[in-house]
């Protein structure tokens, strides 16, 4: 099953098209992409009884989609969870992947606009896994139990901020506006044949920037879902990145980065592919070493 946010309303995705949930429900279920997570085991059920044959959906505008989980109480993000990434970044291969945050206010639909604040602003294409069920101190072979569903992730960097001070900035680095795009849509776990195998890549216009696949994380996603749920409560609709494969703009020689007029496509086997057109972004930048 695949659950869009079409131009702010949950959307259940057909090969025919999108039939809206609030609608079809006759308003059980209200229409809030965000609201359906509260309530993830009943709006599961209900939309598997949704015929498509006789509810037919209506063709997709894609430029009307927004994040699956438009406003997640948190957002995780793991750091340095492939080993070639980590030696690129310069970093010995690590036990525990780095932990840390991308603020709410960054993330923002598949498609559209960039604006690259800094000269140093580089790509991650990610996993990203949205959390449907309330989690605490979950196993690791419980974990996929409480996961809504998987969608593909950019997590956007200025690099410079990221590194500014005594210790790195993740969290202020990787979230200046529209650095957290998602979609196309949510891909519910029961549509995979191996949720631990999947093929992701990233393209600066047109060139393969990244191709790597999910079996090569660390840290698996139930391995994630685990250690966070250990020390956080893990709610329905936040959102996990999972970490980068290899092939990212600062690990070059010379580092490349993001300019205006740049396009980046993500793609992940069996959810589809988010695009980002980068824009100067308007104004001065809030940190005077951006």
């Amino acid at each position: 099953m695949r659950i869009a946010n079409v131009d702010g309303r949950p959307t259940i995705v057909t090969e025919a098209g999108g039939i809206d949930v609030e609608r079809t429900s006759g308003g059980r279920f209200p229409a809030d992409p965000a609201a359906i997570y509260a309530r993830w085991a009943e709006f599961r059920e209900w939309a598997r009884t949704v015929d498509p044959a006789t509810t037919p959906g209506v063709p997709i505008d894609e430029a009307t989609l927004g994040a699956p989980s438009p406003r997640p109480a948190q957002v995780f993000a793991i750091g340095l969870n492939y080993g070639a990434h980590a030696l690129e970044a310069g970093y010995d291969i690590p036990e525990v992947p780095i932990t840390f945050t991308k603020f709410p206010t960054c993330i923002t639909g598949p498609h559209g606009d960039l604006p690259i604040p800094g000269n140093s602003v580089d790509w991650e294409v990610e996993l990203v896994a949205v959390v449907g069920t309330t989690a605490t101190h979950v196993s690791v072979d419980d974990a996929w139990r409480h996961i809504a569903g998987l969608t593909v992730g950019q997590d956007y960097s200025e690099r410079r901020v990221q590194s500014l001070g005594q210790s790195p900035q993740f969290s202020l680095g990787k979230s200046f506006p529209r650095f957290g795009p998602t979609g196309p849509w949510l891909v519910t776990i029961d549509e995979f044949d191996n949720l631990d195998d999947l093929a992701l890549e990233c393209t600066v216009n047109g060139e393969l920037m990244q191709s790597g696949r999910t079996r090569d994380m660390i840290v698996s996603v139930p391995g994630i879902v685990s250690r966070l749920s250990a020390v956080c409560t893990l709610l329905p609709g936040d959102l996990i990145f999972t970490g980068t494969p290899e092939g990212v703009g600062s690990g070059r020689t010379p580092p490349v980065f993001l300019r205006p007029g740049d396009e980046v496509v993500s793609t992940i086997e069996r959810i589809g592919a988010i695009r980002q057109r980068c824009v100067a972004a308007e104004g001065s930048p809030a940190l005077g070493a951006v």
